[in-house]
């Protein structure tokens, strides 16, 4: 095939088609129009770059439309771009995405476009999504917005900040009523709330997941809350390394309650294994811990209306390797006799 027809095969055939015809389905609730979620069982590929690009999540293979054929039906180039030439005029039935409306788009700087956003503040549209519609308490805003963490996005959305390990702005998760996805010209590298030097790191996958396990342990002492922003970048995989390597550090995989989750703290479970540091599995009762949060915090209202005393339900927890003493209930180290679940 002469690389002419190679590049017009490259144009003609997106790689959403290709995902759509060896079965997978658009995620719309983890899609943005920059980055589309596909999933088949436990697999996950996003499509980027207008349907021409692409990555797995939960490894390092991404690249073209032939790539993807030769990942998915492990076969060489030939017979990929056979398969590739098959394809023409396939259409797909995925979401058409709005084109950015005017002022969405800036020329400004990572640091100067988050500079030009204000800090959400009780009653602002960013704090009612997160108070309102999210259940994330004033407590755990506040100390969100202390750690300069938040901004106000646009339309009710917010902005959460990724940071290196220098706390250098690399970007943001951004979260709305009508909007998720990742600050344009950005890099995932972490959202953290609490202190760098802290021992016990949870890592979620979200950065409300993270918010809203803070909330649920009442900003535990000692732990940095983490988020990963849903991807496993080479940046994201140094930034947890470097913070396992310190002395005596647990490793909490704090991620979501269904397949992609496990992947995740699997994944976790190696960086521990590698960094030579405690490792602990924490499920939340829901698929996600806003989910847990929202039970939590609707049942602790319906309880006060009833005159009644509040109680929250506790996490699922893995055991420790080694095995240490079990958790009080209040999740902290003690001589108590809760059980745990083992992985």
């Amino acid at each position: 095939m002469k690389r002419r027809e190679i590049e017009a095969l490259r144009d003609q055939v997106s790689c959403a088609a290709v995902l759509e015809h060896a079965g997978f389905a658009i995620d719309a609730k983890e899609s943005t129009r920059r980055a589309v979620k596909f999933r088949r069982g436990g697999e996950i590929i996003i499509v980027t770059y207008e349907g021409r690009g692409w990555f797995d999540p939960l490894s390092d293979a991404k690249g073209d439309v032939f790539r993807l054929v030769e990942h998915l039906d492990r076969v060489g180039f030939p017979e990929g771009a056979e398969r590739v030439a098959a394809l023409v005029g396939f259409q797909i039935t995925g979401p058409e995405w709005q084109p950015a409306k005017d002022g969405q788009r800036s020329d400004l700087s990572l640091p100067d476009r988050w500079q030009s956003r204000r800090r959400p503040w009780p009653g602002s549209s960013s704090w009612r999504y997160l108070n309102g519609e999210r259940y994330l308490p004033a407590t755990v805003l506040r100390a969100t917005v202390k750690g300069d963490l938040l901004r106000e996005g646009p339309q009710g959305s917010m902005w959460a900040a990724h940071r290196d390990q220098a706390g250098v702005l690399t970007g943001w998760e951004a979260r709305g009523p009508q909007y998720r996805g990742f600050a344009s010209g950005g890099t995932k590298v972490l959202f953290r709330l609490g202190s760098d030097s802290a021992s016990r790191l949870a890592v979620t996958e979200a950065a409300i997941d993270a918010m809203s396990l803070a909330a649920i342990e009442d900003l535990r002492e000692g732990t940095l809350y983490l988020s990963t922003g849903g991807g496993w970048s080479p940046t994201t995989e140094a930034a947890l390394r470097k913070l396992a390597a310190k002395p005596a550090v647990q490793m909490v995989a704090a991620t979501d309650a269904n397949p992609q989750g496990e992947m995740f703290a699997e994944r976790l479970r190696t960086l521990a294994d590698d960094a030579g540091c405690d490792w602990l599995r924490l499920r939340p009762s829901e698929e996600d811990w806003n989910e847990t949060l929202k039970i939590r915090e609707k049942e602790k209202r319906e309880t006060m209306e009833e005159g009644g005393v509040p109680h929250a339900r506790r996490p699922r927890q893995g055991r420790l390797r080694p095995a240490e003493p079990a958790l009080d209930p209040d999740g902290r180290d003690g001589g108590g006799s809760q059980g745990v679940m083992k992985d």
